[in-house]
């Protein structure tokens, strides 16, 4: 996520602050000093906020390290001053592990509660919980109700919400995926216009989180749109036919000349017919300040990522949106015979639309 800075690695899984995270502190500040006058009051408020967001973070470990145990990663976590969002390589195809993978962050927020609640009531102060404003306790007891309006809030079922995950996959179980997640993802529209309609009045947080929902919906709702326009198009469909290679014992001088040349950026590396590599424009550009215009293609090029000509879109374009390859080889049998990236399957798409249109 662009503006955001690493703070960690945990579990194998990168942890993000967006660069807004910090006005959260600011205003808080403000109204605590606001409510208290005192510098104590201050130090106290924000760090009930700071202990706030720890939860946050154990709320996305939850769906992270559930949605591993079905063998999907998590790309990062990422603060931001709405909450916490874990960015999935994808989420579950089985209805039923989708509605597990987005229970289990308010189950980490339910089962933090009780463990306060526990131990509250074994330091023989149950009363507290009832007193928020009594005591060295209640910043305890804050922290315990939060994670319950955590859980409480986050099972709204407000698509992309982890309650509106849930509505997604139970009513997947009765339809076909694009029709629930679009049936979602109105319902998550709508909840958003009423959380900003109360946001005018009351907080005005809760006009982020509608901002949140409402494009966290549309872009959902997208996404699986154009999975399912994909899912039974072959790759053959798609690629393109019309492109330039590269040998291993090529200059990066030809290189530029094909860049230059014509609109392709990245390259594939082919030595006696055979896929061997891949020249992306990143790599050009890294290898022309190191070894300058006479060095090796094949001393630059990196792996090559193949798909056959009768594969599914879909699977490449889960490839492709993983940021991990910019250019795919398609082949038939060991031959090169066509490319895709993710601005051809764009492309794809737009032609598909326009001929629906007409």
């Amino acid at each position: 996520m662009k503006w955001a800075t690493r703070i960690g690695r945990f579990a194998g899984i990168d942890v993000y602050i967006h660069a807004t995270f910090p006005l959260l502190f600011v205003y808080f500040g403000f109204v605590y000093w606001a409510e208290t006058g005192t510098f104590a009051g201050v130090v106290t408020g924000l760090a009930l906020i700071a202990a706030l967001f720890v939860c946050v973070v154990l709320h996305e470990y939850g769906h992270a390290l559930t949605a591993r145990r079905y063998g999907i990663g998590t790309r990062n976590i990422t603060l931001l001053p709405i909450g916490g969002v874990a960015l999935l390589e994808k989420m579950p195809k089985d209805p039923r592990q989708e509605i597990v993978v987005a229970l289990m962050g308010p189950a980490v927020n339910i089962a933090i509660a009780a463990v306060l609640f526990l131990f509250l009531s074994i330091t023989g102060r149950p009363g507290a919980l009832f007193e928020l404003s009594a005591a060295p306790q209640s910043f305890l007891v804050s922290i315990l109700y939060a994670n319950i309006f955590l859980a409480v809030f986050n099972l709204i079922p407000a698509f992309p919400m982890d309650g509106g995950r849930v509505l997604r996959a139970v009513l997947a179980l009765r339809t076909d995926r694009v029709q629930a997640t679009r049936m979602a993802a109105n319902i998550g529209q709508t909840l958003a216009i009423g959380f900003g309609i109360l946001g005018l009045f009351f907080n005005p947080f809760l006009i982020l989180i509608a901002v949140f929902i409402w494009i966290g919906a549309a872009g959902e709702a997208s996404a699986v749109e154009i999975e399912s326009n994909l899912y039974r198009q072959p790759v053959g469909r798609a690629m393109i036919t019309d492109f330039q290679t590269l040998a291993p014992d090529d200059p990066l001088a030809r290189a530029i000349d094909l860049t230059l040349g014509g609109s392709q950026k990245d390259f594939p590396v082919v030595d006696r017919g055979i896929v061997v590599g891949v020249l992306t424009q990143a790599a050009i550009l890294r290898a022309l300040r190191d070894l300058g215009p006479q060095g090796r293609v094949g001393d630059v090029m990196g792996p090559p990522v193949t798909a056959h000509i009768s594969d599914r879109l879909t699977v490449l374009l889960e490839n492709l949106q993983d940021g991990q390859t910019r250019l795919i080889c398609v082949l038939s049998g060991d031959r090169l015979v066509g490319l895709v990236d993710l601005e051809n399957i764009t492309e794809f798409l737009r032609i598909r639309q326009a001929l629906r249109d007409r």
